[in-house]
């Protein structure tokens, strides 16, 4: 349970810092997403699953 609070608290505060730092190259990008084709972005949004998927393996395989 402790590992799954760590997961959702780093996730917030990447989430966070890119509010605070970037909020209008976060504007650009979801204009981007916008004007892309629904396949590309389900493309992208399965790469990043497949992408997160693997360094928790890597994770559990150093024993983080």
């Amino acid at each position: 349970m402790s590992l799954i609070l760590l997961a959702f608290g780093l996730v917030m505060i990447f989430e966070g810092l890119v509010y605070a730092l970037a909020p209008s190259l976060l504007e650009r990008m979801l204009e981007t997403l916008r004007q892309m084709p629904e396949a590309a972005v389900r493309q992208i949004g399965f790469l990043v699953i497949v992408g997160g998927l693997i360094f928790v393996w890597i994770a559990f395989q150093i024993r983080v």
